[in-house]
């Protein structure tokens, strides 16, 4: 072999570990909650090494990777947001989540969904909890099957026969199912520093915001290089989660401490997760411009993301007619919801033969305005107070214009604009 062919592998080489490190970073962030049969899972024990090191230095956040799975602690640098959370789940259904799990923890190897119910029912009845379950009616079997099947994404169960579908429709003897129980999966559901059971009654902390502050709470050096590094783990956890840091949420010492390392922090974070950078004198956002390091994409196919789309063009036409007439002093237009609704019910007459049936029902803009605020607020480009939608800065990067309906074949692909508009 001559040395240029060596070398020429080596690079190779290098080349598919960073690539394949990049990978698992993405992953990662995406399911931090990994079990053997992810499809990452494999080059994640590969890479564990250099992923643990990469995590720890840049987010503080802790890897452990094990035969039986993987998970990232990650832990949010804003515990104010509200946008977070599984999908479909309120307080009643997270309640029935940790009650699950409570039973988990002391069962067999393997539990029958009927036995689950049943010792759920138990934990349910503590008169401390306020909280009300049984399996009479069938909303409430959907409720419990809802939670093992969150379970079952997850790899903290898995389905070896029956269905939970028989259970729901009918509690006859042979409506069941049967899980195994992954008990190092199950280990892994908790991502706080301090679990809320090591708390005594008396010095429990009442408000939930004292509550998620003291489970994720960390030390921190009593050091100014402590304090630092406190605060580009808070940052960088921001930038990989969130879809958008804006200067004005941060506080002076975190101001200060962005705005003079944003730029360094966003080429180090980007280079591993494959992201890209999008720096305005309103704050910075890392990109992905594949799309798939988000939980609600936009844009995106379906009814709901291009009703998220529609509204979220006639926020920024309304931001920009209102720069446009020069409102140096005046205040911004207020967008009610009402406004919003009236606007769909208008839009359903042109685009509402390429929605779902159901959208195109007498009144369904109402429950549109609520879809499409609630994605705008996940993806930080909107917020709501009072029945008000404020437009975020961000909100200018999906400045469409008039659509225009063209045959795909040869089709240029279409622009895409910056994050805050044009600089």
């Amino acid at each position: 072999m001559r040395v240029s062919d060596g070398r020429d592998l080596g690079l190779q080489q290098q080349r598919f570990q960073r690539e394949e490190f990049r990978s698992c970073v993405r992953a990662l962030l995406m399911t931090p909650l990994m079990s053997p049969a992810d499809d990452d899972f494999a080059a994640v024990r590969r890479q564990a090494e250099a992923l643990r090191e990469w995590f720890s230095r840049e987010a503080g956040w802790i890897l452990q990777v094990e035969r039986e799975g993987a998970r990232l602690y990650k832990r949010p640098g804003n515990l104010t947001d509200s946008m977070r959370g599984l999908p479909g789940y309120d307080r009643r259904r997270y309640v029935l989540l940790c009650l699950a799990c409570a039973v988990l923890e002391r069962a067999d190897p393997q539990i029958t969904l009927r036995l689950l119910g049943e010792r759920l029912l138990e934990l349910a009845a503590e008169p401390t909890l306020d909280f009300t379950f049984t399996l009479e009616a069938q909303h409430e079997r959907r409720e419990l099957v809802s939670v093992c099947r969150t379970l079952l994404d997850l790899g903290v169960l898995h389905r070896v026969a029956g269905d939970e579908e028989t259970f729901v429709q009918a509690r006859g003897d042979q409506a069941d199912a049967l899980y195994d129980v992954q008990r190092r999966m199950l280990a892994g559901m908790l991502a706080a520093v301090r679990g809320p059971s090591t708390w005594t009654p008396e010095e429990a902390p009442i408000t939930l915001e004292a509550r998620l502050r003291a489970m994720v709470d960390e030390h921190v050096a009593d050091s100014e290089e402590g304090r630092r590094k406190a605060l580009r783990h808070q940052l960088a956890r921001r930038l990989l989660d969130d879809p958008v840091v804006y200067v004005e949420t941060l506080d002076a010492e975190a101001r200060a401490y962005f705005l003079n390392q944003r730029g360094t922090m966003a080429a180090r974070l980007c280079d591993a997760a494959g992201l890209v950078a999008e720096q305005r004198a309103e704050g910075l956002a890392l990109v992905d411009e594949g799309g798939l390091l988000t939980d609600v994409a936009m844009p995106a196919e379906g009814t709901d993301a291009h009703v998220t789309l529609l509204v979220a063009e006639h926020l920024a036409a309304s931001q920009r007619q209102w720069r446009k007439d020069g409102a140096g002093v005046a205040q911004a237009p207020v967008m009610r919801e009402n406004d919003i609704a009236d606007f769909l019910h208008e839009a359903k007459e042109k685009y509402g033969r390429f929605w779902r049936k159901s959208a195109r029902e007498p009144g369904a803009e109402r429950e549109l305005t609520a879809i499409a605020i609630d994605r705008l607020e996940k993806l930080q480009l909107a917020v709501q107070k009072a029945g008000v939608v404020h437009p975020l800065p961000a909100l200018a990067r999906f400045a469409l214009g008039e659509a225009q309906i063209r045959e795909t074949r040869n089709a240029p692909a279409p622009a895409t604009g910056s994050l805050f508009g044009p600089t």
